[in-house]
């Protein structure tokens, strides 16, 4: 079984994409499970480049294979912010519960299709032989912006985006329904591929 560390310190991101990983023979493991406390610097302008980043950055300090997605919500009446800052919005210690009624607020006078969004998730692998770091490109799933939080599943931004094919936040979504549409579940059908081709 091949360990794989995942670049993340989201331990929600992590949940999710064990269950996701489920079918492939590897150990996912996460930064503080192999004993790695680094802030790694995202300094990447696109979600591609900061996945890199953070994928390269683990590989070299672990000697391990390692993978990390970088993601976030794109609202076209905000010009697209918060964007590859999601996590950073108003302030990494801000609370989603804050980020997200500051978005609801922002776009009070937005109607119909004006409330257009996207969540967007890009992954990559860094493998120790110094084969070339392979960005998954952005995946993404369009939505909406609702005009109240809605749901207590899922993390971050779930609870404002709703899915107009469903009828329902990905707040309101079990985490099976959510994996099957997200953003992060389409870039890592991919990025299994890729790893099925290499271990």
């Amino acid at each position: 079984m091949k360990k794989i560390i995942f670049a993340t310190t989201n331990e929600n991101k992590v949940r999710e994409v064990r269950m996701m990983m489920d079918g492939l023979d590897v150990e996912l493991c996460t930064m503080k499970e192999a004993g790695v406390d680094v802030d790694i610097v995202e300094d990447g302008t696109t979600f591609e480049e900061n996945a890199i980043i953070k994928a390269k950055t683990i590989m070299e300090i672990t000697g391990e294979i390692a993978i990390a997605d970088d993601s976030g919500l794109e609202v076209d009446y905000l010009d697209g912010a918060p964007g590859i800052y999601s996590a950073r919005f108003l302030g990494e210690d801000t609370s989603y519960d804050i980020k997200n009624n500051y978005i609801i607020e922002k776009l009070k006078d937005a109607k119909g299709k004006e409330r257009s969004a996207r969540f967007v998730c890009a992954m990559a692998v860094a493998f120790p032989n110094g084969e070339n770091f392979r960005p998954v490109k952005g995946r993404k799933l369009k939505v909406l912006i609702t005009y109240e939080q809605k749901g207590t599943n899922g993390f971050g931004y779930d609870p404002i985006v709703y899915v107009p094919e469903f009828e329902m936040t990905t707040g309101e979504m079990t985490p099976e329904l959510k994996n099957s549409i997200s953003h992060r579940g389409k870039a890592l059908e991919q990025m299994k591929e890729i790893l099925k081709g290499k271990l």
